[in-house]
C-alpha cells in the first residue's frame, strides 16, 4: 500500500496564495490515482480558525474514509487553552490520526506536545528549517513522535536539512517526510544515514504533483522492503495507537 503522507485539502480563508486560499483535490486525486498512490493523508489549508478548517477536512474524509486520513491543524498560539479540546474532538469525533502545526502560524510549544502524548498521535510540525527544535522535542518528549517534513525546510535550506539529518540519526522519535525535497543527494543521505524507516513519503499536494514526489522514493533504487517503509510502514507504524 502507498500513502502518501502530507497533501492538504479543504477551505482556506485568506488570499494571500494557495496555501491559505481553498485546496481542492480533484487534480490531485486524478494524478495521484494514476501513480498507484492507495491513500492519502490530508491537513487543513492556513486558516485563521483551525476548528472550521478541520471540520471542513472531516467533511472530506467521511466522504471516502478508506481513502484519507487526516491530521488536526492547529496555531499553538492563537489556539492556546484549546488545544487538547480541538485534538480530542479531531481523534475522538472525526478519527483523525495525528497533529499538524507550522511555524509559520508560531512555533511548536509544550501543550500541542502534551495533547500529542495525551491522545496518542504523532505530531507533523513544519519549523521552516528551524530544525535545533529537534533536540528539545526529543528530549522533553520522547513517548511522542515528531514527523518534521520536507528534510525540515521546504526552502532548500541545505545547512537545515544536514542538520536535521543528524537528528534523524540521533533520535528515535524524529522523522521527516520527502515531501518537495528537491536536493536528492540529501533525501539519500539521510535514508542512508539515518534509515529508510526515519523518512515517510510526503507530496505536499494538491499543488506539487504526486506522481513527481513519488518517483523520488522509486529513484533511490531501494530493497523493496525498504521501499515499502518509506511508502507506507512507517506511516501505519506512527499511527498505530489511533488507527
Amino acid at each position: 500500500m502507498i500513502i502518501d503522507c502530507h497533501c492538504h485539502a479543504g477551505p482556506g480563508d485568506g488570499l494571500t496564495g494557495p496555501w491559505d486560499s481553498n485546496a481542492g483535490l480533484g487534480r490531485y486525486l486524478r494524478r495521484a490515482g494514476a501513480a498507484g498512490i492507495d491513500r492519502t493523508a490530508l491537513l487543513a489549508a492556513f486558516h485563521s480558525d483551525y476548528a472550521r478548517a478541520n471540520a471542513g477536512v472531516a467533511r472530506i474524509v467521511a466522504s471516502r474514509p478508506k481513502q484519507f486520513y487526516a491530521f488536526a491543524f492547529v496555531h499553538a498560539v492563537r489556539d492556546r487553552g484549546r488545544i487538547a479540546a480541538m485534538v480530542k474532538t479531531a481523534v475522538e469525533q472525526y478519527g483523525f490520526i495525528g497533529i499538524k502545526l507550522h511555524r509559520h502560524d508560531a512555533r511548536i510549544t509544550g501543550e500541542v506536545c502534551e495533547a500529542a502524548r495525551v491522545f496518542g498521535v504523532p505530531v507533523l510540525y513544519d519549523p521552516v528549517g528551524e530544525v535545533a527544535v529537534a533536540e528539545l522535542l526529543a528530549a522533553q518528549y520522547p513517548d511522542v513522535d515528531f514527523i518534521l517534513p520536507h528534510l525540515g525546510s521546504f526552502a532548500d535550506d541545505w545547512a537545515a536539512q544536514l542538520a536535521l539529518i543528524d537528528h534523524l540519526v540521533r533520535h528515535k522519535n524524529i522523522y521527516t517526510d520527502s515531501a518537495g525535497v528537491r536536493r536528492f543527494d540529501l533525501l539519500e543521505q539521510a535514508v542512508r544515514r539515518a534509515g529508510p524507516h526515519k523518512v515517510l513519503f510526503g507530496s505536499d499536494g494538491p499543488w506539487l504533483h504526486p506522481a513527481l514526489e513519488l518517483e523520488k522514493i522509486r529513484l533511490l533504487r531501494l530493497p523493496e522492503g525498504d521501499e515499502r517503509l518509506i511508502l507506507g510502514g512507517n506511516f501505519l507504524r506512527l499511527i498505530r495507537r489511533v488507527a
